[in-house]
This record gives structure tokens, sequence and C-alpha cells, in this order.
């Protein structure tokens, strides 16, 4: 079979990063591929359809030393979830024309290994978008489906409260409880998605953290009773206000910390002897370790969003020459719902 070489745009990480990211620590290139499998090879050629804009990537922008993801490599393209079409396989598992979902390059084509890639396979139903893979029906629906019903044990009634609620968890975490008939309440950064919480994914209360200037006065006033559940995506001043008002045996699911991931010293927290006070569960967590629980998910969730039960807000940058810049909104709040860049339809 003759080679097919085609030109592949590609983002590239220039250097570690210090910092706030800047669009300017990427580079969009241009670059040839040859998207041939070759003999003997197990590795699947792939179109990248939709890329996925996650805040955990900014920790991949700098030198890591013992965490749970590698850093990026300067020099080399950025990689995150996507979602992409088969081209060639070596795999006997994807087959030319399969949709699949999982690590990818930033780049027009990219040549992976599927295990290496944790390729899934997607079988689609044309009654749900394509680029929900990268969202909902992805890594962040199960991030908050995992860390909400494994994580914080929920029962109807209990009082919840999420950081980050707008972003492409929370707002899944709000639905999540509210479908089990909890008080929800929100926070998030302008009054666009503070909106957004209350009159399109149904939060009963929600608040702009940066108009507040007494967190702890802030979380007394929506939670009065105090908090049984806490969704934490943020960290710093909010997880310290909220250790001083969650209620005994609450629990605490910390899956992110996107407040700190800028600083080059992190904020201290000041509250943690409620913990020990209040008998509080607090537990970080990782989805790959709740993967198995995937197919589950998939078959609950697929059929509430048909239902119109649950909804996912996802905001769009089309080429992939948006994507540094994309990537960079989610530190300054700039994006609304899930982060997500169009490569190709």
């Amino acid at each position: 079979m003759a080679e097919e070489v085609m030109n592949n745009k590609q983002i590239i990480l220039k250097h570690y990063v210090e910092g706030y990211p800047k669009e300017s620590d990427m580079e969009f290139k241009n670059n040839s591929i040859k998207l041939n499998v070759p003999e003997g090879s197990n590795v699947v050629v792939l179109k990248n359809l939709y890329l996925s804009c996650d805040p955990y990537m900014r920790n991949r922008m700098s030198k890591l030393e013992g965490s749970y993801v590698e850093s990026f490599t300067p020099g080399s393209p950025i990689t995150g979830y996507g979602v992409s079409k088969v081209l060639e396989s070596g795999d006997p598992n994807f087959q030319k024309g399969d949709l699949v979902w999982g690590m990818t390059g930033w780049e027009e084509y990219s040549i992976v290994t599927a295990t290496h890639s944790s390729l899934l396979k997607i079988n689609h139903d044309k009654d749900v978008p394509l680029s929900y893979y990268t969202g909902i029906l992805g890594m962040p629906g199960m991030t908050a489906y995992a860390g909400f019903y494994e994580i914080c044990s929920p029962k109807k009634g209990e009082n919840v409260f999420v950081s980050a609620a707008s972003g492409a968890v929370g707002q899944l975490v709000g639905q999540f409880a509210k479908m089990l008939g909890c008080y929800v309440v929100g926070s998030a950064g302008t009054k666009e998605k503070v909106d957004l919480l209350k009159n399109k994914f149904g939060f009963d209360e929600a608040f702009n953290y940066k108009e507040e200037q007494d967190l702890d006065a802030t979380l007394k006033r929506y939670f009065p009773d105090g908090i049984d559940i806490y969704f934490e995506n943020v960290g710093g001043k909010m997880l310290d206000a909220v250790l001083l008002n969650m209620k005994l045996h609450g629990r605490i699911a910390v899956c992110g910390m996107i407040s700190q991931y800028n600083l080059k010293k992190t904020e201290g927290v000041h509250n943690l002897f409620n913990v020990i006070a209040k008998r509080i569960r607090m537990e970080g967590f990782l989805v790959f370790d709740y993967y198995h629980l995937y197919p589950k998910y998939l078959e609950i969730i697929i059929q509430q969003i048909k239902a119109k039960n649950i909804v996912y807000v996802e905001d769009i940058a089309e080429g992939l020459e948006s994507a540094p810049n994309a990537l960079v909104g989610l530190f300054s709040g700039s994006n609304v719902g899930k982060q997500i860049v169009m490569v190709s339809r």
C-alpha cells in the first residue's frame, strides 16, 4: 500500500509554564504525517473531531514529579481527551470508520496505541450530539457520577453545595443532586453563569463568589442548617469557608482545586480542625478508578438525556487554531459550560 502523507496541523507546547498559562506558551504548527499503519503494528490512525479542554491540563504544562499524570513534552503536541474517527487500524478491536473517545493529540490526525490512549468505541446514538463524549458522556460525566454517588453517598433531602458549578463537572453534579431530591446551591464567577445555574440547570440557589466579601457569611445565608455534601472543584478560600459550614458527618468529594493550579505557592487551609470536630469525610478521587462503572453510567445517562431530564451546555471553539485561547480561557472563567474545540465536523 502506498504511503499517504498528509499535512497535520498541531498545537505544540513551547516550554514548561509558570503561573497563569498564556496563548504564547503554545504554538500552532504545520507538520506532515503518514496515515498508514506499518506492517505488523497495532496502532490506530485517528482523524480528530473534537478536543476537550480540562483544568487538569494546566498541571501537565509544568514539570511534574510524583503526579498521577505525566507532564506534556515541550516541543511536542499537547494531548488530552478527544472524539475521533478511525481511519486505519492495526488493532483488531477497532475498524476503519469506528468512532472513539480517549486520549489523543491536539492535532488534526493522531497515531496512537489503543491501550495507552484508553480508547473506547462509541456506539453513536444520532439523538445525542457526538461532542457529548468530551463531556457528559465522557470523562467529565463519569467524574460527576463517581464523585457524587460513590464518594458522597447522597440521600434525598440533603443540602448540597457545588463550587465551579457551571463547568463541565459541576453542572452535572447539581442536576444529579436535584434528581435525587436534594437542596442544591452552586457558586460561579459571573452573573451569566449564576443565571444559568438557576434557570437552566435547576439549582435552588446560586451566587457569584467574586461579589461576596465574606464567604463564611455567604454560605451561612444559603445553608443556615449547614452543608451535608460539598463537591469541591476550587480549593483555597472556598474550602476554608465550607469547612466552617459543614454539618456533622458531612462528606466532601475533592475533584479539583482550580484556584490553586496557577500559584507558585498554594494557599493554606486553616479550618481543618472541623474535619475532626464534625467527623467530616473528605476524600480525593480520580475518575480512572471508576471507569469500570462506565457501561452502567452510559446506560443511565443516555436515557436521561433523551427524556430531557438533564441538560448539558457546551462552549464550542471552532478550528484547531482556537485551541490555545480556549484552554487559557478556562482559568479566567471565560467559558460558559463545557469547553471543547471542534477540529473537524
